[in-house]
């Protein structure tokens, strides 16, 4: 399915599109963005089996990975970027300031370590150097508990021309009503539902600060009951169109600049 009617070439470098993939990892977030420069930027790895993400990345012919960034130490968003990070090149790793003690953690800090590379704090303001586009930390913006891992999301807003992107981990209500207070600029054309469509997050107020044309969610078989009747409900008031990981499969936006296209892998 593809709306406007139009064509998407293989994601090669240098084209005048923004290409973002939410990659179908099931229970999980893996978000691929390819920019006008050619530059990739992986938004977590799904979880522990990174091999799909891998496969995905390299389908895409990635060959070097300029910008990993790990949202927050859950196994699902982290689980799989030791993989990612042992087959491809790797020039910048951002993530919050939280630890955990989870074994995906401690993988992702060894294959950080045995690549040599030293992780950059993710936090609001902090900006990542593409040429063409605004990539901008707007989360997290203040230090929470080590227990709320959730909170310490790293959000990032990726500008393109007039289309935004907004990918919010699995940030709670306290950090985004927190981003809310410190007056980021939230404004985006799609958002990455935040926590898999968890009632905890995505707030009507968030909502009505973000204004999102569409809204994906990264969501697979659960016992936790995302996304959530509550979720759905407010992104049908704010009459967002929603796409589902779990109902799509993997989901492509297309941006150059100015008007957006969708394609989904299921109908």
């Amino acid at each position: 399915m593809l709306i406007p009617i139009g064509t998407t070439t293989k994601t090669d470098a240098a084209t005048k599109n923004i290409y973002v993939h939410f990659i179908n990892v099931g229970q999980g977030d893996s978000i691929y963005i390819k920019a006008p420069n050619g530059e990739d930027i992986l938004i977590d790895g799904g979880n522990k089996d990174g091999s799909d993400v891998v496969a995905y990345l390299k389908k895409q012919k990635v060959k070097d990975i300029e910008f990993m960034i790990a949202t927050h130490p859950d196994a699902d968003h982290i689980g799989g970027l030791d993989e990612v990070l042992k087959a491809f090149p790797v020039k910048n790793v951002y993530a919050p300031k939280v630890s955990h003690t989870s074994q995906a953690y401690k993988d992702f800090l060894t294959a950080v370590k045995n690549k040599k590379l030293t992780i950059k704090t993710a936090k609001a303001d902090v900006t990542l150097s593409i040429k063409g586009v605004t990539a901008k930390f707007v989360g997290p913006v203040k230090a929470y508990s080590t227990s709320d891992t959730n909170d310490w999301s790293a959000v990032l807003k990726i500008t393109y021309g007039k289309n935004s992107f907004l990918f919010t981990g699995d940030a709670e209500t306290k950090a985004e009503t927190d981003m809310i207070k410190a007056k980021k600029d939230l404004r985006a054309d799609v958002l990455k539902v935040g926590h898999h469509g968890a009632k905890t997050s995505t707030s009507t107020a968030f909502l009505n600060a973000v204004k999102p044309k569409y809204a994906v969610i990264s969501v697979g078989k659960n016992s936790y009951g995302h996304p959530t009747k509550e979720v759905l409900n407010r992104l049908k008031a704010a009459k967002v169109t929603v796409y589902r990981t779990d109902q799509k499969g993997t989901i492509v936006f297309t941006s150059n600049g100015s008007t957006l296209s969708v394609k989904t892998e299921r109908r």
